[in-house]
C-alpha cells in the first residue's frame, strides 16, 4: 500500500469516527461500554495508520537523499562563490615582503618586483599606492577636476586643428572640398623625487605604521609639487601649467595691472564657448577671491556666492568656484583667472610608484632614507575650453 493509499485510508477511518460519535452518543451525550469500545478500537487503528504513514515518509525522505549524487555535499543552504586570490602586487605576500623591506627585514616570499629603469627600489604594493592615491586627490586641488588616466608608455593625442565646413550645394554641382587639418600632443612621464629620513630607533618601534607614515608623506610631497606644476609649471622636465602661454586660451585681457572688474569677469564667462559652459568652473588664487568677492552686477547682487551647503564650493556668477595657492596673483601681465572645463587638462599618471630604501647614506647619523618616485606628465588638450584672464602688461612687463 502506497502512502497515498494509506493517507485515504486514514481520511475515510476519521469520517466514520465522527460519524460514529454524532449517531452512538445517547442523551447524556456520552457512549456506551460497548460503543466506547468501539470507538477506542477505531482510534488505534488511526494511530497505527499515522504512525506507519510518518514511517513510509521518512524512508521516502531518506531513499531520496541517498539517492543524490556523491559529489555533491548534503547540505541545503547554498556554496559561497570562490573568492580569487590576489596575485601581484595586490597579493598579502607581496604587501608583506614590502613591508619587511621598508623596516630592513629579509623578505620571505621573495616576490617583490624591481623598477625597470635605472631608479632602483621596489614597486609599491597595489594597496600602498591607492593611499598615495587617495593623499594626492586630498592634497591636489587640480586633480580633483581635470581628467586623470593611467599609462604605461608616452601617449599621443591627436588633434583637430582646423575643422572641416560644410557649404549649401546646388542639385548635381560638384562637391566643395574641406580638408580639415590635425596634429598631435603628447603625455610624458616626468620623473618626480621626494627623500626623507628616518631614525633607526623609530623604525624598531613595533606600533609605529611605517607605510602608512611613508604613503601618506610622500602623497603630501606629490601634491604640493604636483598642484604647483600643474598651475605653472613650464613643460620642460615637468607638466604644463595651466596659466602659462602653453596652457589655457587668453578670453580677456584686463584694463588694469592690478584690478579686476565685473564686467571682465562676465566677459570671460561668455568668451568659453557654451558646450564648455556646460561643466565650467572657476579657479584663481585666495587673493584674488578677497578682491573680486567685493564685485558687484548690474542689479547690485554680490557676483560672488558663499557655499550653503558643506563640502560645496563657493560659487562666482553661478558657477562653482575653486582656489589653488600656486594660480597666480593680480600682477602686470599675469594670469590670474582660469574659467572652464577642466577635464581638457589631461594628467598621466604611469603606473608603478617605487620606493627605494637606502641603508648606508645616513647611517653615521642613526637614520635610513627612502627615496619615493613617481612619473607623471599634465598639459591642457584642448586650450578653447579653458579660457584665461590676462592681467594688462605693466611697464616692466
Amino acid at each position: 500500500m502506497t502512502i497515498i493509499e494509506m493517507r485515504e485510508k486514514r481520511a475515510k477511518l476519521w469520517a466514520t469516527m465522527e460519524g460514529f460519535l454524532d449517531t452512538h452518543r445517547n442523551d447524556k451525550g456520552v457512549l456506551s461500554p460497548e460503543d466506547d469500545a468501539t470507538y477506542t478500537a477505531m482510534e488505534q487503528d488511526l494511530n497505527d495508520l499515522s504512525n506507519e504513514i510518518r514511517r513510509m515518509e521518512r524512508r521516502d525522505a531518506m531513499e531520496a537523499e541517498l539517492s543524490k549524487p556523491v559529489s555533491k555535499p548534503i547540505k541545503e543552504t547554498p556554496e559561497k562563490p570562490a573568492v580569487p586570490e590576489k596575485t601581484g602586487r595586490a597579493s598579502n605576500a607581496y604587501k608583506e615582503d614590502f613591508g619587511r623591506h621598508l623596516r630592513g627585514k629579509t623578505p620571505i616570499h621573495n616576490v617583490l618586483s624591481e623598477s625597470v629603469d635605472q631608479d632602483g627600489g621596489y614597486l609599491v604594493p597595489e594597496e600602498f599606492e591607492k593611499e598615495i592615491i587617495k593623499g594626492l586627490d586630498a592634497a591636489n586641488v587640480i586633480r580633483g577636476l581635470a581628467k586623470v588616466f593611467t599609462t604605461h608608455h608616452d601617449r599621443k593625442i591627436p588633434l583637430a586643428i582646423g575643422r572641416s565646413v560644410a557649404n549649401w550645394t546646388l542639385e548635381n554641382a560638384a562637391f566643395t572640398e574641406s580638408n580639415p587639418t590635425f596634429g598631435q600632443k603628447q603625455i610624458d612621464a616626468f620623473k618626480l623625487t621626494d627623500l626623507i629620513r628616518l631614525s633607526s630607533e623609530l623604525l624598531q618601534d613595533s606600533e609605529f605604521n611605517l607605510e602608512e607614515y611613508i604613503a601618506a608623506e610622500f602623497a603630501r610631497a606629490f601634491g604640493v609639487a604636483e598642484e604647483e606644476a600643474f598651475c605653472v609649471g613650464t613643460g620642460v622636465n615637468q607638466p604644463t601649467g595651466i596659466f602659462t602661454a602653453n596652457g589655457g586660451e587668453v578670453g580677456v585681457t584686463a584694463a588694469a595691472t592690478n584690478a579686476i572688474t565685473a564686467d571682465e569677469l562676465i566677459s570671460l564667462v561668455y568668451a568659453l564657448k557654451s558646450p564648455y559652459r556646460r561643466n565650467a568652473k572657476f579657479l584663481m588664487n585666495d587673493a584674488t577671491v578677497s578682491m573680486i568677492r567685493k564685485l558687484k552686477d548690474g542689479n547690485g547682487a554680490y557676483l560672488w556666492q558663499p557655499s550653503v551647503q558643506a563640502g560645496q564650493p563657493d560659487r562666482l556668477l553661478g558657477y562653482e568656484l575653486y582656489t589653488s595657492p600656486y594660480v597666480p596673483v593680480v600682477a602686470g601681465g599675469a594670469f590670474t583667472v582660469a574659467f572652464g572645463d577642466f577635464k581638457n587638462y589631461w594628467i598621466g599618471d604611469r603606473a608603478g610608484r617605487t620606493v627605494q630604501r637606502l641603508n648606508e647614506l645616513y647611517a653615521t647619523n642613526g637614520q635610513i632614507g627612502y627615496v619615493a618616485t613617481e612619473r607623471v606628465d599634465g598639459k591642457v588638450i584642448l586650450s578653447e575650453g579653458i579660457q584665461l584672464l590676462k592681467m594688462k602688461a605693466g611697464s616692466g612687463s
